[in-house]
């Protein structure tokens, strides 16, 4: 690949990461000119992608939407990546998730290349799953993609929300993240009639809607949003912290558990630490088996127990 197609190639991938993009931010971050980002832009045009020149005191570029696309450059490792994303979503807690998802894969699969097909289908079909517990309450798959855009975006939105005690109320907030734990979708977002920090269940919110205007982002405290729930969370149930360490490299268990790569630690090439917590045990139990390698329970040590019980259960099940 020359240098111009790596650097477009670059070019095209920060277009896709957030709506506008400053030229002068595009020009550092890929450390060319002014001039070369011009260039650049136009011969994206020619091949097809709508470039829009946006007008302001620094000037940039966004990707227009709802355009039909060219179709999207993805390297080998991004390939995979979204193909075992796509087949964990199918047994995800989102509304009608599972039937897009397998549709999205077999599309996916359709352009791939041989090889890649050979390395997605080996990998499914070495990876056992167990679904998740139907107890789970299911989220408007909408309202995610609504609420991901106002986080993007950084604008206010507008929802009805139901308390725990079933009371209702309108909210007006700004959005900071979303984030899933265990079976749940939750919504951080500082409440602009309460003027705090809040955290919202997405089972609970409904019809959100921008509410016309920007904002500029609060710092959350502590920095990390699943930190944040999880907090907030531990005063409502009581919660099961668990250490395990699974018998695959982190890389290994990223690729198979997408939600749970960002909680391991890598001990050797062989092996990594995993740290979770929930409020059911026996979702902890579930959570681990459906990880599909082998793993040693350190703390806690009912979770030994329900991992235990969890084999009996699946041994007598197969005989």
């Amino acid at each position: 690949m020359t240098q111009t197609s790596g650097r477009l190639l670059q070019l095209l991938s920060l277009l896709q990461t957030r709506r506008d993009w400053p030229g002068d931010e595009l020009a550092r971050r890929l450390e060319v000119s002014g001039r070369t980002i011009r260039r650049d832009v136009e011969r994206l045009r020619q091949l097809g992608y709508p470039v829009q020149a946006t007008t302001g005191p620094e000037g940039g570029y966004r990707l227009e939407a709802g355009t039909a696309m060219p179709p999207l450059l993805l390297d080998d490792d991004e390939a995979v990546a979204i193909a075992v994303g796509l087949r964990t979503a199918a047994g995800a807690s989102v509304d009608g998730i599972e039937e897009t998802s397998i549709r999205a894969l077999v599309k996916l699969e359709q352009v791939l290349p041989t090889h890649l097909r050979r390395r997605v289908t080996a990998l499914n079909e070495a990876t056992a799953t167990l679904p998740p517990s139907s107890s789970g309450p299911l989220v408007d798959p909408e309202a995610l993609t609504v609420i991901a855009g106002a986080c993007r975006d950084h604008e206010c939105l507008r929802f009805a929300y139901r308390a725990k005690d079933g009371v209702e109320s309108r909210r007006l907030v700004e959005p900071h993240s979303l984030v899933n734990i265990g079976q749940r979708w939750y919504f951080v977002a500082w409440d602009c009639d309460r003027d705090a920090w809040r955290t919202f269940r997405m089972d609970r919110l409904e019809r959100p809607l921008p509410a016309g205007r920007r904002f500029t982002p609060k710092t959350l405290p502590g920095g990390d949003p699943a930190a944040f729930v999880s907090k907030n969370l531990s005063g409502f149930a009581p919660r099961h912290e668990a250490r395990v360490t699974l018998k695959a490299s982190a890389g290994e268990v990223a690729l198979r558990s997408p939600w749970a790569g960002p909680h391991v630690e890598p001990i050797d090439a062989v092996s990594c630490e995993y740290r979770t917590s929930d409020s059911s045990i026996e979702w902890l139990a579930l959570r681990l088996a459906m990880i599909g390698v082998d793993f040693e329970v350190h703390e806690p040590p009912a979770l030994r127990a329900e991992c235990a019980r969890l084999a009996e259960r699946l041994a007598a099940a197969g005989t």
